[in-house]
C-alpha cells in the first residue's frame, strides 16, 4: 500500500474539530522500547501526552474559531465585512479555481490572527542576540509598517545558530572577506561548466575528512539537496520508507523520485521492521517482484519534535533487511557527538555503515548549503546525474570559505581549543536549560541532548500570545502551530546555541507572561 507523504498539508476536515470526537482524535505516543545492547550510555526521549483537559479545551478553541471563521465568509460574501484576500476575479468565476478554498478559509481566518508572530525582519548578525525592526498593523495583521524603531538586544532564541558561527568578526568573517576580494560574490555558472573554483575542492575533501566518509560533493542549497538528489539514487520499482516527520525537502524529494512511498510511526522500530518484512515478503504491487532498491530515510534530530533517530537500531535492520540508509544531518552535524560530527558520532558508529551521509551548512556552520557524503562511485555517479550537480549555480565562495574555517574551527585545525570549548559550551547549554524547564513544571518534548526544545503551548490563542508577551520582554522565539504541528500539539520551538550565556538562559526561563507567574 502507498502512502502519500502530504503530512504539511491543509486539508483538514472541518468536521474533525468538534468537541463530541475528541476522544478518537487525541493522537497517543508510542514509542518503540530501545535495545539496549545497541547504546554505549542511556537514550532518553520524552514525550508526554496531551492532557485530556487540555486536548477538549484546544479543540474547542479551533471549533469556536471554525465557526466565527464561516460567519465572518458569510458577512464578506455579502460585503459587509471588507476581505483583504486574494480571490477570483468576477470574469473567471466559471474556471477551475486557482486557490484552495480551505487553504484559503484557514489562511483569512486563523493563520490571520497570529500571523505577526512571523517574519519579523531583523537589521543585525542573528547571534545570540538580535536587533528586530518594530512593525504595526492597522487592519489585524493583513499589513503591516515599520514605525522605524527598532528593538535592540533581543535574546535570539530561534535561529539554528547551534555553534554560534552566526557572527560578523572572529575568523570566520575574516576568511570570508579576504575570498570574496579574491573571486567576489557570485561564481555565474555551473560547476560543471566554468564553476567550479579550487575553494570547491578544497570544501569537498574537508567534508569527507570530517565525516570520515571516501567522498563528498557540496551543493548551494539545502533543501535542493534533498529533493533534486533522492529522485537521482530511486526511481520506478524502488520503495523509500520514510520516517512520519521526515522534513518537507526529504518529502518533495521521495516524490519527484517516482519510487513507491511508505511511512512509519516516527522512531518506532517495530513499525519500521514491519514495512521491512512486508516489502521483502510480498514486493512491489500486483507484480510482486522484489524491489530494486529500499532505501530508508531518517534525520539526525527533527526539528519540530526535538528527537534524535535511534540510529543503531536503523543500522541493524538495514544490514539485517539488505535495505540503503539516507541519513539527513541537517541539524544534527556540528550540534551533536563528542567531535561535532553528528549523530554518526555521537552514537560511537561507523560512517560506512550509513550509504548516504547528507547534511546542511545552514546551521553549525552559519553559512548556506548542503552537502551529500559517502562512497566515491556514489559522488560521481551523483556528480553526473544529479539535477542540483549539473543545472544549479555553483556555491558562492564566500559561503564556502566559511564553511572551510568554522569546520577547521571544529576540528581543531586552526590550531586553537575554540571548537572544542564550543561544542562543550553547547551541550552544557542543552541540559542545563532543559532541566530548568523540566523543574519549572513544564511540557518539553525530544532528547535530552537535542538543542532543539520544544515547549508544548497546545492552544491556539496561546501560540500568538505567547510569541508576542515573550518579544515584549526582548526574547525572540518561535512558535509553531498547525499545519507544522498536529492540531493540538502546538507549541514553542527554542534552540540552544553555544553562544548563549547561562545568564541569558535564566532570564528566558524565568520570564513571565499574562501576569500569572507562568508562561502558559
Amino acid at each position: 500500500m502507498t502512502y502519500d507523504l502530504n503530512a504539511n498539508g491543509l486539508q483538514l476536515e472541518s468536521t474533525c474539530i468538534f468537541v463530541s470526537l475528541f476522544f478518537f482524535l487525541v493522537p497517543q505516543r508510542q514509542n518503540a522500547t530501545t535495545n539496549p545492547s545497541l547504546y554505549q550510555k542511556p537514550f532518553v526521549e520524552s514525550f508526554e501526552e496531551t492532557p485530556l483537559l487540555v486536548a477538549v479545551l484546544t479543540y474547542m478553541g479551533y471549533g469556536i474559531l471554525t465557526l466565527f471563521g464561516y460567519l465572518r465568509d458569510f458577512l464578506r460574501h455579502w460585503n459587509i465585512e471588507k476581505c483583504h484576500v486574494a480571490r477570483e476575479r468576477e470574469q473567471q468565476k466559471d474556471f477551475v479555481p486557482l486557490y484552495q478554498d480551505f487553504e484559503n478559509f484557514y489562511t483569512r481566518n486563523l493563520y490571520m490572527r497570529i500571523r505577526d508572530n512571523w517574519n519579523r525582519p531583523i537589521c543585525s548578525v542573528p547571534g545570540a542576540k538580535m536587533d528586530v525592526v518594530e512593525r504595526v498593523t492597522h487592519n489585524y495583521n493583513w499589513t503591516f509598517e515599520h514605525t522605524g524603531t527598532v528593538v535592540k538586544d533581543v535574546i535570539n532564541m530561534g535561529s539554528y545558530n547551534y555553534l554560534g558561527f552566526a557572527e560578523n568578526t572572529g575568523a570566520c568573517a575574516d576568511a570570508a572577506v579576504e575570498v570574496t576580494h579574491a573571486y567576489g560574490a557570485g561564481v555565474g555558472s555551473t560547476r560543471c561548466e566554468m564553476g567550479n573554483l579550487d575553494v570547491h575542492e578544497e570544501l569537498e575533501l574537508l567534508i569527507a575528512r570530517f565525516l570520515g566518509v571516501e567522498s563528498s560533493m557540496a551543493f548551494g542549497m539545502g533543501f535542493a539537496t534533498n529533493s533534486m538528489n533522492i529522485p537521482a539514487l530511486t526511481g520506478k520499482g524502488c520503495l523509500i520508507l520514510s520516517d512520519e516527520l521526515n522534513h518537507a525537502s526529504l518529502v518533495l524529494g521521495a516524490r519527484l523520485s517516482g519510487s513507491t512511498i511508505r511511512v512509519f510511526k516516527h522512531n518506532n522500530m517495530q513499525s519500521l521492521e514491519k514495512l521491512l518484512r512486508d516489502a521483502i515478503v510480498h514486493g512491489q504491487p500486483r507484480t510482486h517482484r522484489p524491489w530494486k532498491k529500499i532505501l530508508i530515510v531518517v534525520e539526525g534530530i527533527y526539528s519540530m519534535e526535538g528527537s534524535i533517530v535511534r540510529l543503531p537500531e536503523i543500522v541493524a535492520l538495514k544490514k539485517r533487511y539488505k535495505a540503503y540508509l539516507y541519513l539527513d544531518e541537517a541539524h544534527s552535524i556540528g550540534a551533536l557527538g563528542p567531535q561535532g560530527r553528528g549523530v554518526v558520532n555521537y552514537f560511537g558508529l561507523d560512517p560506512k555503515d550509513v550509504d548516504i551521509m547528507m547534511g546542511t551548512f545552514t546551521k553549525s556552520f552559519g553559512a548556506a548549503g548542503g552537502y551529500i557524503g559517502g562512497r566515491k562511485e556514489l559522488i560521481d555517479y551523483l556528480r553526473c546525474h544529479s539535477h542540483s550537480a549539473v543545472y544549479a549555480t555553483s556555491m558562492s565562495p564566500p559561503v564556502a570559505q566559511q564553511i572551510i574555517t568554522s569546520m577547521k574551527i571544529i576540528m581543531g585545525e586552526d590550531g586553537t581549543s575554540l571548537g572544542a570549548d564550543r561544542l562543550r559550551q553547547l551541550s552544557e547549554n542543552t541540559n542545563y536549560f532543559r532541566r530548568k524547564l523540566l523543574d519549572m513544571g513544564f511540557i518539553i518534548y525530544g532528547n535530552d541532548d537535542s538543542p532543539v526544545v520544544p515547549l508544548m503551548l497546545y492552544m491556539p490563542a496561546k501560540i500568538g500570545a505567547f510569541g508576542r508577551e515573550m518579544l515584549k520582554r526582548n526574547i525572540g522565539t518561535v512558535v509553531v502551530g498547525f499545519p507544522a504541528t498536529p492540531i493540538i500539539e502546538s507549541r514553542a520551538r527554542f534552540c540552544v546555541s553555544a553562544a548563549h550565556t547561562k545568564e541569558m538562559l535564566d532570564t528566558v526561563s524565568h520570564a513571565r507572561c499574562f501576569g500569572t507567574g507562568s508562561w502558559a
